[in-house]
């Protein structure tokens, strides 16, 4: 499948030796999608099953002239910007196991229960121009990175509803929730797809949002946008 989503979250980048610390808001950073690679499998056998989910994106932008950076402690002064280049790596694998609860001709619903886990490799440089007197020398220029993985367990449900004459048409849906290592993640899916025997095509909706606890380098972030997936079965 494709999924073509905004990038929203803000990252605390860790101290260097000098003691400089950077945030910055990626969702006004990050535009250029790199690589990016996605896939879905689900296995059944009766009532019991499997689904895993892995998703793979390389995102990074150079921006100039931005003032959505924040060195050390405090705002940048009014008459400082600053030349940011920004890359963000990351991975989120959901597996699950699953069990069919409603299966109908007209709904078919399983509940899952499982893990997800989140691993981020985010890297920022920057250079600031203008007035830079009362910016610390060490802070004016330089670059930092971060590494992080996160597992989480997660409860939810997903399913199709079909309708239509042949029931051809159907809606399908996702959602889930889950903490651990984060302090709270989400996810929600709903489209509408047609089948051509074997197999099926849908366009939906996704979000998948996380909340980090204090402390993290990373404050919260999400993924928001469209998809497309075209599915043997």
């Amino acid at each position: 499948y494709g999924y073509f989503p905004t990038l929203g979250g803000k990252t605390t980048f860790p101290q260097a030796t000098d003691g400089t610390s950077v945030t910055i808001d990626a969702d006004k950073v990050l535009e250029d999608l790199k690589f990016v690679f996605m896939g879905s499998l689900d296995a059944r056998k009766g009532r019991w099953g499997a689904f895993t989910d892995v998703i793979y994106m390389d995102l990074g932008n150079t921006k100039s002239g931005t003032r959505d950076f924040t060195p050390g402690a405090h705002d940048l002064p009014t008459d400082v910007q600053a030349n940011v280049s920004y890359d963000l790596k990351g991975w989120a694998w959901t597996l699950a196991g699953t069990y069919v609860a409603i299966e109908s001709p007209e709904h078919v619903m399983q509940v899952i229960g499982g893990a997800r886990m989140l691993k981020l490799d985010p890297k920022v440089g920057w250079e600031l121009t203008g007035d830079l007197g009362p910016i610390p020398l060490p802070g004016r220029a330089g670059s930092l990175e971060a590494d992080d993985t996160y597992w989480d367990a997660i409860v939810g449900a997903k399913g199709r509803y079909f309708f239509g004459a042949e029931r051809k048409w159907f809606v399908p849906y996702y959602v889930d929730i889950g903490a651990g290592e984060s302090k709270l993640t989400w996810q929600a899916m709903g489209g509408l797809g047609y089948s051509f025997g074997s197999w099926d095509l849908f366009a939906a909706w996704r979000y998948l949002d996380y909340e980090f606890k204090s402390g993290s380098k990373v404050e919260n972030l999400n993924f928001n946008g469209p998809g497309v997936a075209i599915q043997f079965r």
